[in-house]
């Protein structure tokens, strides 16, 4: 899945050019930097490469979640609509911001379920955020509809599927705004980085001077900009924009090689009796990340990823239903509110209920999922070697506990 796998001597040119002019800031210092803007290239390249009008880099996917929301106007007490299953990020964009995370069932895509959204909406619903998890992505006709009917801005979470689409249009770039991360394991790698992308001017001129404590970045230097508003020190560095200008650059091998890869190995795991992959709203449009597959009961799943673990067959998936890092079920910390800061009453009176919600729609998913991801580097002998020894550890798993 990731770029890191591929680092070449692309990333480290354009490292090196950041590195002879010693500017590793994104902004000022015009004359030593001798006309080298790494940042301002990766955000053009951005747009030019994902179809938006606008993209502004940030420090982390984090951060660009948080960018997005102030920007749009999210804030103290509104209810932001988001999946039970998704990256701990997500639910902590939406606290940083004063809003309350309301988390929903998700479906068989992995991705918000549109009847669960509509159920959850209120007078204080403000935002919807679908999360395209494991590089597929989420009903966008329809969770559009919604937001249409109910004005709800749509902010789009796409961190985990860059390079993935919707009916022609790249995920991040459908809604209100969109978000990718650019961390050590995305598709596309800045070491540590983010963008939120838009084809909203406002959005983007806010979210530019938000990043960069206010600076309306229009005077001749930082000490004429004016500060129209606050913000906050969530800059990329030129380092870290270096990195990911090469990538980007890279994407379509890394795609048409993720895809390859992905083709080969479902080919091979469709052998496994009872298995049914994730359905995908547009097929042409899975960037491949990831295989997502499900058994029929929890039980055999339990046996099957034991099974695998055993045979040394479980390197690269992931069963999430026991994942720390992105089910509801596992988010204790969440559903306790702990916390260094104290925050609002509104926000802890809501996570407080996350322990007595009914998240049973999505266990009925996610106890059955397995997520393998899809390696770059892999060998056509590799994927073969790897995809038989999963279909033996998982078709003996599945008869044993049919005995």
């Amino acid at each position: 899945m990731p770029g890191y796998e591929l680092w070449s001597d692309a990333e480290r040119k354009e490292v090196m050019e950041v590195l002879e002019t010693g500017v590793l800031m994104r902004y000022g210092f015009d004359g030593p930097r001798q006309g080298r803007w790494k940042s301002k290239e990766l955000e053009a390249a951005i747009c030019s490469t994902f179809g938006c009008q606008y993209a502004q880099l940030t420090s982390s996917g984090t951060t660009a979640l948080t960018t997005a929301m102030a920007v749009l106007g999210i804030g103290a007490g509104d209810e932001v609509i988001m999946p039970s299953f998704t990256f701990v990020a997500s639910f902590e964009a939406v606290l940083s911001v004063g809003a309350v995370p309301v988390l929903v069932d998700v479906d068989d895509t992995l991705t918000l379920a549109p009847d669960a959204v509509r159920s959850a909406i209120t007078s204080k619903t403000k935002c919807v955020m679908p999360v395209h998890m494991c590089g597929s992505m989420a009903d966008m006709d329809a969770l559009q509809a919604i937001c249409k009917e109910h004005n709800l801005v749509l902010l789009e979470d796409a961190c985990q599927s860059i390079g993935g689409s919707y009916k022609g249009k790249s995920l991040g770039t459908i809604g209100d705004a969109g978000t990718f991360s650019f961390d050590f394991v995305k598709t596309i790698t800045c070491g540590e980085g983010g963008v939120v992308m838009t084809n909203r001017e406002d959005v983007y001129t806010n979210a530019d001077a938000y990043t960069d404590h206010g600076h309306d970045h229009k005077g001749v230097d930082r000490g004429a900009d004016l500060h129209p508003h606050l913000g906050y020190n969530f800059r990329i560095s030129e380092l870290h924009a270096a990195v990911g200008l090469a990538q980007v650059r890279r994407l379509p091998d890394f795609l048409a090689t993720q895809k390859k890869n992905h083709a080969q190995l479902k080919a091979l795991l469709s052998q496994i009796p009872g298995i049914r992959f994730r359905r995908v709203p547009d097929e042409a449009g899975d960037s491949c990340s990831f295989i997502s597959w499900f058994l029929p009961t929890e039980e055999a799943t339990r046996a099957v990823v034991a099974a695998m673990k055993e045979a040394g067959a479980m390197a690269g998936s992931f069963y999430w239903f026991d994942n720390n890092w992105h089910y509801i079920r596992k988010w204790d910390h969440l559903k306790n509110a702990s916390t260094h800061n104290r925050m609002s009453a509104e926000q802890q009176e809501a996570l407080l209920k996350l322990q007595q919600q009914d998240f049973s729609a999505s266990d009925a998913i996610m106890s059955r999922c397995i997520s393998t991801s899809i390696s770059l580097l892999w060998s056509e002998e590799q994927i073969k070697e790897k995809g038989e020894k999963m279909v033996q550890a998982a078709t003996a798993a599945l008869a044993q506990t049919a005995a």
